[in-house]
């Protein structure tokens, strides 16, 4: 008897009435002949209420006591899909995190799942029960309440099915696969059958919002075989898997962006060993992430520099800038926002010269200059003004051959969490 995972996000179990659908789907995949356990998000817009709430009465919650608030919200939906699949006939248990044996770093708000015992949750799969477990959350070695952050849903369920041993793990969004990019803004984007673990990440890291980069790692790590599936359809949905076949000629398999972008330069800095280890240093004990980094010419020398972070951080990085100035003197600190990043992805691009420069030629040819640039083995991203972004991506898309019949395709929109 194969152990399937499923995992349900916010928008599938939003109303009553999803939920329903969402508990037939379980049961029909129990009556296959599947063991099953389920992770599930919060209800809808039950986080973001929570944190507006919070925020009404604190505009600086305790990081702790927003762990303890937002867990909540996947424990109601547990909850209510079990009573749902008992009113179906069906036997249901659901668990909190920390009752599914989920263990994690004391990190409040985007804590790491460093254990999983899923002893209960095997007993109550042998006393023939769906199991549900509540996504996004676990608990410290200390017994404090912790949430996993951004796509914590995700990442619960990939650690679920690797620590059970699952034969897949299926993860049901509003959207019916992966694709070549954002359909929205491509309205001849497709979905690929199959994706490799590292397109994916790299997909995952620069924008497309089908995985979490963390669930991707998960993934890979363990070798589980994920697939991403529509909650509303029966469509056959994307498998993200060790390898995947290339098609011929196929050298840039899609195209992700990022709008949640700015770029920090620092003016006027000593050109002494030891600099850039001093600022990003002190950036990253902040918890800030960095992702480009360009360092221009020495003039007497002075060097300048410039980073990308997220729009989030703008206003920390800079001040964390500020209070190391006496570390690390400059002239002056910039920020500019408007901007996103626009990558092109694919393995193939580790064996084909000159693909770079090809997306470095398509976009020229849109009038647009670029920034920054930041490449690896089978990605080149480009960091540009945010209004040109429609005209490059369709410009790429179509320059790669990915308007054509015979491409694959990878990215999309998702259901967050």
């Amino acid at each position: 008897m194969s152990l399937i995972v499923m995992k349900f996000g916010g928008s599938s179990v939003g109303t009553t009435e999803r939920m329903q659908r969402v508990a037939q789907r379980i049961i029909d995949k129990k009556l296959q002949g599947h063991r099953v356990v389920v992770v599930v998000s919060a209800m809808g817009d039950t986080t973001d209420d929570l944190i507006d709430k919070s925020l009404e009465l604190n505009d600086k919650p305790p990081a702790r006591e927003m762990d303890m608030l937002l867990t909540t919200g996947e424990q109601i939906s547990v909850a209510l899909l079990a009573m749902t699949i008992h009113k179906l006939g069906h036997d249901a248990k659901s668990f909190t995190g920390w009752q599914a044996g989920i263990t994690t770093e004391a990190v409040h708000g985007k804590a790491r799942i460093s254990d999983i015992q899923p002893t209960r949750l095997f007993k109550a799969l042998d006393e023939g029960n769906i199991v549900i477990v509540a996504g996004f959350q676990g608990m410290t070695e200390d017994g404090e309440i912790t949430t996993l952050g951004r796509g914590g849903s995700d990442t619960t369920a990939v650690a679920l099915a690797a620590a059970v041993k699952a034969d897949v793990c299926e993860i049901y969004t509003d959207v019916d696969g992966i694709y070549s990019t954002d359909p929205r803004v491509v309205k001849n984007a497709r979905k690929l059958d199959v994706i490799s673990y590292d397109e994916m990440l790299e997909l995952a890291h620069l924008g497309a919002a089908v995985l979490h980069p963390r669930a991707v790692e998960y993934a890979k790590h363990n070798k589980v075989h994920l697939v991403v599936r529509s909650s509303f359809t029966q469509n056959e949905g994307t498998l993200v898997r060790e390898e995947a076949a290339m098609e011929q000629g196929v050298v840039v398999s899609g195209i992700a962006f990022d709008k949640n972008v700015a770029r920090i330069s620092i003016l006027g800095v000593e050109d002494v060993p030891g600099v850039l280890a001093n600022v990003f240093g002190a950036l990253a004990a902040e918890g800030i992430d960095v992702d480009i980094i360009v360092q221009s010419g020495v003039q007497n020398e002075k060097a300048d520099f410039s980073f990308t972070v997220s729009l989030a951080d703008r206003a920390k990085a800079l001040g964390v800038l500020e209070n190391n100035r006496s570390v690390v003197p400059y002239r002056e600190a910039t920020f500019e926002e408007g901007l996103v990043k626009v990558s092109i992805v694919g393995a193939g691009m580790v064996s084909n010269p000159g693909v770079a420069a090809k997306m470095f030629d398509v976009i020229s040819k849109q009038g647009v200059s670029i920034k920054m640039v930041s490449t690896s083995e089978i990605k080149c991203s480009c960091v540009i003004a945010a209004e040109a972004l429609h005209d490059v991506v369709r410009a790429l898309h179509s320059a790669y051959g990915l308007d054509t019949a015979d491409a694959v395709f990878v990215g999309g929109p998702q259901d967050r969490r």
